[in-house]
């Protein structure tokens, strides 16, 4: 049975995430960072008859915490086979403007979403390399997209909201690169996923359905040996092909 992480996994798109692996047949640690929530998520599945799959305290800001979730998870599996770097913020409280938001903003997001992915990453990468097919989905966002955001004809190009959340999902992007460059001559499959703009607590339930959402980084998390590695996609922006600009 292939296992998988996912971290911020207690709610919206990261649960998604977690039910349609597991009904594809994968042993799920849902990564939270109150434990309670993640039990209180697993006790949903356990309902619905999702049984292989149990919470992990897991804040990805707290190198403690991540370094004990590797050593909890060490002890039931010597092999990790997809890793899905989820768990994100918008920054906290508005304006997130790039005149007015806070420098405790930028750092809250860049800390979350770009140092997070990094340090479970680094932690998991032993139990990933003895997968036969590891697979890493760093979820990102189209707003950090720097050509599709410099582009006056793209629809979010006005969206000034948007400028902590979409820096750090630049960076974000930019770590994807990397990673994906330095196993480039590995089974390793690296990808940044835009799920969408979906229906969940970040976008005050306004978007997509959160199963689409879902589906799209599953996708990503279960390509072959032939599919992408080092690349960006949001199948919301190009539903033809999925890979959009960085």
């Amino acid at each position: 049975m292939k296992s998988a992480l996912i971290t911020g996994a207690n709610k919206g798109i990261g649960f998604e995430t977690a039910r349609q692996l597991l009904q594809k047949g994968f042993y799920v640690y849902l990564g939270s960072r109150e434990l309670e929530n993640g039990r209180e998520a697993v006790r949903r599945l356990h309902a619905e008859g999702l049984t292989n799959t149990e919470a992990i305290q897991l804040d990805v800001t707290d190198d403690n915490s991540v370094k004990a979730a590797r050593e909890e998870i060490g002890k039931k599996t010597e092999v990790l086979d997809v890793l899905i770097n989820n768990a994100g913020i918008n920054g906290g409280r508005p304006p997130y403007t790039a005149l007015e938001a806070g420098a405790d903003q930028f750092m809250a997001a860049f800390n979350t979403n770009v140092v997070g992915v990094a340090r479970v990453t680094q932690a998991f990468i032993d139990l990933l390399y003895q997968s036969t097919e590891p697979r890493i989905v760093n979820v990102s966002t189209s707003v950090g997209s720097l050509s599709l955001q410099s582009n006056p004809s793209w629809p979010a190009y006005d969206y000034a909201k948007y400028a902590v959340y979409g820096s750090s999902k630049a960076a974000l992007n930019m770590y994807t690169v990397h990673l994906a460059y330095e196993l480039r001559d590995t089974a390793f499959k690296v990808n940044a996923v835009c799920p969408g703009y979906t229906k969940t607590d970040f976008t005050n339930h306004n978007g997509g359905e959160v199963e689409e959402a879902g589906k799209r980084i599953v996708k990503y998390a279960l390509i072959d040996q032939n599919g992408p590695t080092g690349k960006f996609f949001s199948e919301e922006t190009n539903p033809a092909t999925g890979e959009i600009p960085w």
